[in-house]
């Protein structure tokens, strides 16, 4: 069981969620809302599995999954858990106040785990990939739904404007592919273009 809190190096980020928290689905939902299922379909619905959705947010995804999973939502924003719970009134759901960074489960306890605009806003991108792989079990697999800089993009103004959004909303700079080296048991399954011509990618990964 791990109990540090890696989200503590930055706890500007953590107050900037709890204040937005209200806001966040009017800017956030309809936007995103059809890349969002376009990635949910990739959860398995064969039989019933353990998923774990780290970094739930306000819960936009929640409307969207099968019930006949058990789910654990976990979020480091207070406000954030409070506004996602009616969205899982439908679901087998226990929510869990926590840090994506170092989770409070032990290894191998999920059959999936849902990553949705959750790589790109932690300090530590590599520190939350490799803690979802960690409790995922083996042949298991990690839903990615994020913005990514492709290798050796450019992309100046993203990049120029990175160290105030990362502060406060996200980062801008993330490139998968690196983060993903960091993490050798993961295998892309599937990558795929969903929004924003490309810079959205929907990534399905396994663990071997």
């Amino acid at each position: 069981m791990h109990t540090q809190q890696p989200y503590c190096e930055n706890p500007l980020l953590r107050r900037s969620y709890n204040l937005i928290a209200p806001f966040y689905d009017l800017v956030i939902e309809r936007p995103l809302l059809k890349a969002r299922a376009r990635s949910l379909h990739s959860l398995p619905a064969e039989m019933p599995g353990r998923v774990l959705v780290s970094g739930v947010g306000t819960g936009l995804d929640l409307p969207l999954l099968p019930a006949m999973h058990r789910y654990i939502a976990l979020d480091f924003s207070a406000a954030m858990l409070s506004r996602a719970r009616p969205r899982g009134a439908h679901l087998h759901i226990d929510w869990v106040l926590g840090d994506s960074m170092a989770l409070p489960f032990a290894d191998a306890q999920f059959d999936h785990v849902v990553l949705h605009l959750i790589l790109a806003v932690v300090p530590h991108t590599e520190k939350c990939l490799s803690e979802a792989a960690r409790v995922l079990k083996p042949g298991g697999t990690i839903l990615v739904f994020d913005k990514f800089l492709r290798p050796q993009q450019h992309a100046w103004l993203r990049r120029a404007l990175n160290p105030l959004t990362r502060r406060l909303a996200t980062r801008m700079d993330v490139v998968f592919e690196d983060v993903l080296r960091e993490v050798p048991q993961l295998q892309v399954v599937s990558d795929r273009p969903l929004l924003a011509g490309g810079w959205f990618r929907g990534i399905v990964l396994r663990k071997v």
